[in-house]
């Protein structure tokens, strides 16, 4: 004899499955995080979680100038020492004032893994249609 439990209800299997294929973060301005539709591809793809951007966000191992104008990348370096990797956040700080308060709301505009480690100061190649592509997304 089965157990049926009423709709409304869940196991506690069910509440706290998770899927890889759906996108995690939720446009969030309470906590000034807004996420880009682009970023959350690129989560996906590479399989970042939201606490894993917003760890490389908040202690990252390097902060450098992004490769889109006004734009700032963070680097936590990941990995092993026989394959080397390193995660990036580019992200972009924005102020906003409503109703006579002033906030910070940081966009989160991509995110990606880096195979090997770039050299310090220096930007790895990125190909002429990646950037057009950014600059697009810069300017929603």
């Amino acid at each position: 004899m089965l157990l049926k439990l009423p709709d409304n209800e869940k196991t506690q299997h069910q509440s706290k499955a998770r899927c890889w294929t759906s996108p995690v973060p939720k446009q969030s301005f309470w906590c000034g995080v807004y996420w880009t539709k682009h970023s959350k591809t690129k989560m996906r793809q590479y399989r970042f979680s939201e606490k894993r951007v917003l760890r490389i966000f908040h202690k990252p191992d390097r902060v450098e100038e992004g490769i889109a104008e006004g734009t700032i990348a963070a680097m936590q370096i990941t990995g092993t020492k026989k394959h080397p990797t390193e995660a990036w956040v580019m992200y972009q700080i924005k102020k906003l004032k409503i109703k006579n308060e002033k906030l910070k709301i940081t966009k989160i505009i991509s995110a990606w893994r880096y195979p090997g480690r770039t050299p310090i100061g220096q930007r790895p190649i990125i190909p002429s249609d990646t950037l057009k592509e950014l600059d697009k997304i810069l300017k929603e």
